[in-house]
């Protein structure tokens, strides 16, 4: 790449960004902590979606040591709705090996960052080039989309070393940002405005705005549908609700009884294979609603039913692991995103009755 295009490029990218950046709370600050929060959130979620989780995570955890003495279920509660909650045990875990191995100090070492939880390529780019101001890149899905486009590269390694002779050595931080800034409000995957790109006349595909990326030809996602049936068990004015196991999918998270639906397998067989064991005697299941919900490879649709417990039947829980709880304390449990939306609707049902 030539040093007359290198310096062009940064130039108008940074400028723009001067005048264009978002206004978001994380940004503004160098303290790699809040860096560091703020771009694990922003991994797969949308900056709208982060916003609210952000600001009560930094209130309640507002540095590494108390995030690394946080029970795992108080970090799993503020994550709850969040999504990917590997991020969030992965942040507690990263937290305790500063603690234990850098005394409490985020690393300002490319090889140390990668050897905490969590912690990939990206955001110790990003946290190096942000907080610390050393000419890292950070290359997320809008820069790899922005620089895939505006220098043609037609792979992850000749991507990788363009970054690197292409970053602002004087402004790294705010040069990462910007091409992030520009892939997720200009050059975005479909409809880009390349008319308002500050580096239009630089583009290698300004000839051919709406070819395909030639970088990084993943293969699409395939997505299995699913029908998973949730069951709102309700008894004296608490719901019953069981906690997920420590490993796997949504390790540790409490949700509503509920599973996928094979087959010709019934409503009335699902639920109650899933309450095994609990003896518990049902009204007929009352259709609340239905929710749409996709998590990891599977589009799920989710009809919400609420049981009442007949008047002779005992409150028992079926197992270890599963409690009543009142639905104005629900916040004081993690729960996974779909229990969130199922309880919305009944919720929205219970004031309906009033």
């Amino acid at each position: 790449m030539l040093p007359t295009l290198h310096s062009a490029i940064r130039r108008n990218l940074l400028r723009w960004y001067k005048n264009n950046k978002r206004d978001l709370p994380w940004r503004g600050t160098r303290d790699p902590y809040a860096v560091w929060i703020s771009e694990t959130m922003l991994q797969q979620t949308q900056v709208n979606t982060v916003i609210p989780y952000y600001e009560k995570f930094m209130s309640r955890f507002p540095g590494v040591d108390e995030l690394a003495r946080a029970p795992l279920p108080k970090v799993l509660r503020l994550w709850s709705g969040l999504g990917y909650y590997r991020r969030a045990e992965n942040l507690r875990q990263a937290a305790q090996q500063i603690v234990r191995l850098h005394d409490g100090e985020i690393p300002r070492d490319f090889a140390q960052l990668r050897a905490l939880a969590g912690i990939g390529d990206y955001t110790a780019g990003a946290l190096l080039s942000i907080a610390f101001g050393k000419p890292y890149p950070a290359i997320d899905g809008n820069a790899r989309r922005v620089l895939g486009r505006v220098l043609r590269i037609t792979s992850e390694p000749a991507l990788r070393a363009a970054a690197e002779e292409l970053i602002s050595r004087s402004q790294p931080g705010e040069f990462n940002q910007a091409l992030m800034d520009l892939g997720a409000t200009i050059c975005t995957p479909k409809n880009q405005r390349c008319a308002d790109c500050p580096i239009n006349s630089l583009c290698a595909s300004r000839s051919r705005p709406h070819a395909p990326s030639t970088l990084g030809s993943r293969r699409p996602l395939t997505f299995k549908n699913v029908v998973w049936p949730l069951a709102i068990v309700r008894h004296r004015g608490k719901i019953l609700l069981r906690r997920r196991a420590t490993n796997g999918l949504l390790a540790g998270l409490w949700e509503l009884p509920g599973n996928e639906l094979n087959g010709k397998q019934s409503l009335a067989a699902l639920f109650g294979n899933e309450l095994k064991g609990a003896q518990l005697s049902f009204t007929r299941p009352e259709k609340l609603g239905e929710i749409r919900h996709a998590i990891t490879h599977r589009r799920i649709w989710a009809p919400v039913y609420l049981l009442d417990l007949t008047g002779n039947s005992r409150a028992r829980v079926p197992l270890a692991g599963w409690r009543w709880i009142a639905p104005e304390n629900l916040q004081e449990l993690a729960t996974s995103s779909m229990t969130v939306k199922a309880l919305a609707i009944f919720s929205n049902h219970e004031k309906n009755l009033r």
